[in-house]
């Protein structure tokens, strides 16, 4: 009997993007997630008394700003050698060859596997054939497994690989491969890494994506870890997840239907705080909050939209002791007047009301008021180009919401004076 543990995209030393924006955020704890989460994978391996250790790409996140990443992953390594541990790691596209500048001589227990052509490293007192490749550049695009070897004969085979399989949302189509592809093989446990989100594509033989190791902002919510495999007689005989975050990503939608005003919301965010902290075994929060429903409060919300946001953070970090940090609140109540009925009206708002619904009719109109903008949109700073905060312009479904946003926020602004609260 044996055990291996499986894990991908640790992406060490990577920063955490979101929360070091606002006065308050953990800023120490947030640059060392990564290498926590780090830590906890190499005391899961020990604690299991597992007999190797699989890195399935993307060990680093690009290259070593200095030395010091790659001195603490051998200081890592060198605890699994004395406990007898050997590590296999294949590179993957964000610690390919071409992209890590710097060197390190690693601990004799560390096998990098060639990125020229696939290699196979046999491990004779276990039976075990463990078979990889990474990646020789950062973006590679063939079909690495289809040079892979065949299973050798009597030993428990594992491929090692790195790819985006058929293509995953939100992953560059990198090796892509298929699952018939990769069973012709004749392996017993293929290893894969790429895809940050943990997936079982097969159980005969296994096929899984582990995940990522640390969320690193908030398009990766939940749990992260890695996979623990314990194999008897030849065969596989338990696959069980294990946690390693540190700090975990959370998109929390809070219904304030009914709230009469912005401090009965505040009241609200406690018990969502207290929900969410349930639900973490412990873990400190970096939450996203939506705060949605039609309720009384709509109209001071949107007046006083940066002093409420401030409030709920003041009182989330209060709340939790300091392990709920809010990386982002967006207000999205609705006014309890009928918006049909204010279209209907005679006067300036009701005008005002009805030309932005027929810009969100009219995409073409939408697109001309555009173009008057164009100096304003060139003026934008890159993040709203960008990545998760992106202002998408030329996105119907992006007019839209913005259309939307614009109407309810005019709502609560000009009949303010119409709510008392």
């Amino acid at each position: 009997m044996f055990k291996f543990v499986h894990a991908a995209d640790i992406h060490l030393d990577s920063p955490l993007r979101g929360l070091a924006r606002y006065e308050g955020a953990p800023v120490e704890r947030i640059r060392t997630a990564t290498r926590q989460a780090f830590n906890n994978l190499v005391d899961v391996t020990l604690a299991e008394e597992a007999d190797f250790l699989l890195i399935a790409g993307d060990l680093y996140d690009g290259d070593w700003k200095d030395y010091n990443t790659g001195l603490f992953f051998a200081a890592q390594m060198s605890k699994l050698r004395e406990a007898g541990v050997k590590v296999f790691v294949v590179a993957g596209n964000h610690d390919a060859a071409s992209q890590i500048s710097r060197q390190l001589s690693m601990p004799d227990n560390v096998v990098r596997f060639s990125a020229r052509k696939p290699q196979t490293v046999v491990l004779d007192d276990l039976s075990v054939a463990v078979h990889g490749q990474g990646f020789p550049k950062g973006a590679v695009t063939e079909d690495l497994s289809l040079a892979y070897p065949q299973a050798v004969p009597g030993f428990f085979n594992i491929g090692m690989l790195h790819t985006s399989l058929n293509g995953r949302e939100g992953h560059e189509p990198y090796a892509p491969c298929t699952i018939q592809g990769l069973l012709t093989k004749g392996y017993d446990y293929w290893a894969l890494g790429h895809v940050h989100r943990r997936e079982v594509l097969c159980q005969d033989p296994f096929i899984i994506f582990p995940g990522n190791i640390q969320g690193r902002h908030i398009r990766e919510t939940g749990a992260k870890g890695c996979t623990v495999v314990g194999v008897q007689d030849g065969r596989i005989s338990a696959v069980e997840h294990r946690d390693l975050d540190v700090l975990r990503w959370v998109v929390h939608d809070l219904d304030v239907t009914g709230a009469s005003s912005p401090e009965e919301v505040v009241e609200m965010l406690g018990s969502a705080v207290k929900e969410q902290l349930d639900q973490s075994d412990g873990r400190p929060l970096a939450m996203r909050l939506h705060i949605v429903g039609m309720c009384r409060a709509h109209s001071r919300l949107m007046r006083e939209t940066d002093r409420w946001v401030n409030e709920m953070r003041m009182v989330a970090t209060d709340f939790s002791g300091g392990n709920v940090w809010l990386e982002k609140i967006a207000i999205q109540t609705r006014s309890r007047t009928s918006l049909d009925e204010m279209l209907k009206r005679e006067d300036a708002i009701g005008g005002l009301l009805r030309s932005i619904q027929r810009l969100s009719a009219n995409d073409e109109e939408f697109l001309s008021l555009l173009d008057e903008l164009a100096e304003f949109r060139r003026k934008l700073p890159p993040e709203l180009h960008f990545g998760e905060q992106a202002i998408e312009l030329d996105d119907p479904h992006e007019h839209q919401s913005i259309i939307e946003d614009v109407k309810q926020i005019l709502v609560g602004r000009l009949l303010s004076h119409d709510d008392p609260n």
